[in-house]
Parts: structure tokens; sequence; C-alpha cells
């Protein structure tokens, strides 16, 4: 790599609120609030709105829409769209 084009990679802590759940990792991403991981050392943290701890379809709980029954409700109450000639 160029040197002093890139930003710095380093350790960084992405922390989900929602899922109380922490994941240690390195990234680019930059951040004024620290917190101390579990090695004791300090981390700058980045808070997130979702991760994989919170998201419907990595958690199971992801709800499966059923078209074909909607489908049919449809045709019931509104009848079948034939010829709108």
């Amino acid at each position: 790599m160029k040197p002093g084009i890139h930003p710095e990679y380093r350790p960084v802590v992405f922390r989900d609120r929602a899922a109380d759940y922490a994941f240690l990792t390195r990234s680019t991403a930059t951040s004024d609030k620290t917190v101390e991981w579990e090695d004791g050392n300090t981390y700058p943290v980045i808070d997130v709105e979702i991760s994989s701890a919170s998201h419907p379809f990595y958690t199971g709980t992801q709800r499966v829409l059923d078209t074909a029954g909607r489908v049919e409700r449809f045709e019931r109450r509104y009848g079948r769209g034939g010829d709108n000639r």
C-alpha cells in the first residue's frame, strides 16, 4: 500500500444497544467514544442500530408473508379479475 493515503486500520468495538451485544473487529471507522473491552484494553466504540444479534433474519423471528393466501382472499372478496372490456 502507498504510505500516507490510507486511513488507519485498527481494532474497533461495534455495539448493538438493542440486543446488548458487542463485538471487537478491525475497521477504519473512527469514534470519540471508547470502551474497556474484556481483555482490559480500551478501544473506540461505534454504536449501531442493528446487527446480526438483533436482525430478524439472523435471529429467526422473521415473519413469512403468505402471499398465496392474500391473493386467494382478494379473489374471494372481489372476484376473479376476468375480462374488463
